[in-house]
């Protein structure tokens, strides 16, 4: 039996954590509801980006408002290296590193070490995000009954493809500033196997993905539904609304919770 505790409730949301063991290594998970949920209810996994960790600011927030707003659950961990993974001293380095490919200041980024890294990182954390999943849909206050949905932009794309691939609880997926290298055949089988509705958010100037690499897995993409919505910017730019539109996207597909406020079911038919 996973160990879920307390630690928070605030403005009508509660979080919880916990953790999961995969081939003998610690995962700490996160997971916001709303205060007092009980019931099946949709199911939101969001993946954080390079150096970033669970309850990183922008991820806490939307997680919260997908509570509050959708009556959703939303359940993120550290990826393999990151997070409660690693010590200060290592997540200061990695956020370095990444600092400089976002900004451009590191040109040659791709490294065969690197990739061999990457590669390593996602091979891990796919069977990471299934056991989390499973463990989730074993509290009370999310179920197994309801829907499941993807968010993952940057590093979240990287691991997402291959985990939103194999597991077939997942019925829709944001994802987003990523590419597909030439050579990269994992990668585009993965999308290949993706079918269900996907959005996808890309940024014009962004110097970790190419444009033709991000134009190239939107198009490997299996779904007969996806969009691609692109912007002006580097990797780190993405514009606010593109937020309000992942959430009627989710809306869209996963529904709202059955306790969900009356405002927000009408709102979603817009």
């Amino acid at each position: 039996m996973t160990d879920l505790r307390f630690d928070r409730a605030e403005r009508g949301v509660a979080r919880h954590s916990f953790e999961v063991t995969v081939a003998g290594e610690r995962v700490p998970a996160v997971i916001w509801s709303p205060e007092g949920a009980r019931g099946p209810r949709p199911l939101v996994l969001m993946g954080h980006g390079g150096s970033q960790h669970k309850k990183i600011e922008s991820l806490r927030i939307r997680a919260e408002q997908y509570a509050r707003h959708l009556g959703y659950a939303v359940l993120a961990i550290d990826a393999p290296g990151h997070g409660d993974r690693v010590s200060r001293e290592e997540a200061a380095r990695n956020m370095a590193e990444t600092g400089a490919r976002v900004t451009g200041q590191v040109t040659s980024a791709w490294t065969p070490e690197r990739l061999a890294r990457m590669a390593e990182r996602t091979r891990q954390a796919v069977p990471e995000w299934n056991a989390a999943l499973d463990a989730a849909q074993g509290f009370d206050f999310v179920g197994s009954g309801g829907p499941v949905g993807y968010w993952g932009v940057s590093m979240g794309s990287a691991i997402g493809v291959p985990f939103v691939a194999q597991q077939p609880r997942i019925k829709c997926a944001v994802l987003g500033l990523a590419g597909l290298r030439p050579g990269a055949t994992e990668m585009q089988d993965a999308a290949r196997k993706i079918i269900i509705p996907v959005e996808f958010v890309f940024q014009w100037d962004d110097a970790v993905a190419s444009r033709e690499n991000g134009v190239a897995l939107f198009d490997a993409f299996g779904s007969k539904e996806k969009t691609m919505h692109v912007n002006p910017g580097g990797h780190m730019e993405i514009p606010p609304f593109e937020g309000a539109s992942w959430e009627r996207f989710f809306a869209r597909h996963l529904g709202v919770a059955a306790d969900a406020p009356a405002p927000r079911k009408v709102a979603e038919l817009a």
